[in-house]
């Protein structure tokens, strides 16, 4: 069983200690975070943030602002942060996706921060399923996706999401789903999507105690526990490879020449920005 969370938490400009304990009470093989630290002393928040849960910091890159950290229980193989195309003057937004093992399975995990925008919020959730698609298959990997969609799940970006991988919460739920406000939750803008290669044991809120969940951060957490049976012949899941109308094909790797790529950045397995982590492969 594969447990992975996903947790924005506001840069940690709230209370610190609190949100320390949430991500214990998390438990988490793999922690996608949003909002992660990316102004001063960004590596040594999200370093601090992942010690919390004893993890370390996997994927991600500063813009952005997301994040994969991984645990003791899985083998991290490759990590890497993406930046997702530019919409001037909204905030730029990335993918941070991380290929664990666990088992007989490899995971591709990916955590994105979708934007307050329609349009670009949708241009997002096709283009980061394009680029997690393309490292799952790079690997050999099984994709789950992860993150703050900034939408409900009647609306046309998580309906997007929903047709080229599973809302894990509906499948197996536990509470009632909601996760934001964290004071008052009523809204479910938070979520976990995986490949149908994988069962949905349960998703749903953590185990923390309520006064932390609250202070911690705006959002609540959601977690969603993962069996990975061992893989058969021809169980491979079939990707989407249909494009919606409008939107460019994706294109091999290159500088400046992948999805989500603006001109002069690198592509997958290359350096990200200078002393910021790219593409890496682990041994």
């Amino acid at each position: 069983m594969l447990r992975i969370a996903s947790y924005n938490v506001r840069s940690m400009k709230d209370d610190v200690p609190a949100l320390g304990r949430v991500v214990a009470a998390l438990r988490a093989d793999v922690l996608c975070v949003q909002e992660a630290p990316r102004f001063l002393c960004w590596r040594r928040g999200r370093r601090r943030l992942a010690a919390f849960g004893g993890l370390t910091v996997a994927a991600g890159r500063r813009r952005g602002g997301v994040a994969v950290l991984t645990g003791p229980g899985v083998r991290l193989l490759h990590g890497e942060g993406r930046l997702l195309e530019s919409f001037f003057p909204l905030e730029r937004r990335a993918i941070a996706i991380a290929v664990v093992e666990s088992g007989d399975r490899r995971v591709a995990v990916g955590s994105i921060h979708l934007d307050l925008d329609e349009t670009a919020r949708h241009r997002h959730a096709d283009e980061a399923v394009r680029l997690l698609w393309e490292v799952a298959d790079r690997f050999g990997a099984l994709p789950v996706l992860a993150g703050d969609i900034n939408e409900q799940s009647d609306r046309p970006s998580w309906r997007h999401l929903a047709e080229r991988l599973t809302d894990c919460y509906p499948v197996s739920p536990r509470g009632d789903g909601f996760t934001f406000p964290a004071r008052g939750p009523h809204r479910r803008i938070d979520a976990i999507f995986a490949v149908d290669g994988l069962s949905v044991l349960s998703c749903g809120g953590a185990d923390a105690d309520p006064a932390d969940l609250v202070a911690a951060t705006d959002h609540l957490p959601v977690i969603a526990e993962l069996d990975h049976p061992c893989p058969e012949a021809g169980d491979r899941p079939d990707r989407v490879t249909a494009a919606d109308p409008g939107t460019a094909p994706a294109r091999s790797s290159g500088v400046g020449d992948h999805p989500g790529a603006a001109p002069g950045e690198p592509g997958p397995g290359l350096p990200g920005e200078p002393g910021e982590p790219g593409g890496r492969a682990f041994p």
